[in-house]
């Protein structure tokens, strides 16, 4: 029995592995095993580098398919809807209070975190000090560097 973790994706995340496992399976496999097949044509596989470096590129092909492949059969699609609490999905804007610092961002799953981008992992200490929080309340963030409380100013 294999515990199987939920992968949490916007449709537009889910699109973009989805296009990704289609370029690795309809081009970049064929590319790989045409070099393998072109570099056992060279001779003697125990000295032949080029073999062993098209053996080691599929190694890595086929185990970022198999990661892409999990995410997508594993996927729950994060539904965009306004609510009053917020939740995966939501955009946020809060208040550091103790630096009275303000910041919006939307929180979505580990694999489309990216903070350049003001997405956060609902699994970062912030987002889960605030999910399942309404506007106007304060929460207290449990991070590595020590606590702190933020103000929920909106949930857009």
């Amino acid at each position: 029995m294999t515990n199987k973790k939920e992968i949490f994706l916007t449709k537009e995340g889910l699109q973009e592995i989805k296009d990704e496992l289609n370029i690795l399976k309809q081009e970049k496999r064929p590319e790989v095993i045409k070099a393998i097949k072109e570099a056992k044509e060279l001779g003697d596989l125990s000295e032949n580098a080029e073999y062993h470096a098209a053996r080691e590129e599929q190694g890595i092909l086929e185990s970022r398919i198999k990661e892409l492949e999990y995410m997508v059969d594993n996927a729950t699609i994060i539904e965009e809807k306004s609510t009053d609490k917020i939740r995966i999905g939501s955009t946020v804007e809060i208040k550091y209070i103790a630096e009275e610092d303000i910041d919006t961002f939307k929180i979505v799953g580990s694999i489309e975190a990216d903070p350049f981008e003001n997405k956060i992992s609902n699994e970062s200490p912030i987002a889960k000090a605030i999910i399942g929080k309404k506007a106007g309340m304060v929460a207290t963030v449990d991070s590595p560097n020590g606590k702190y409380d933020v103000e929920i100013l909106a949930i857009k």
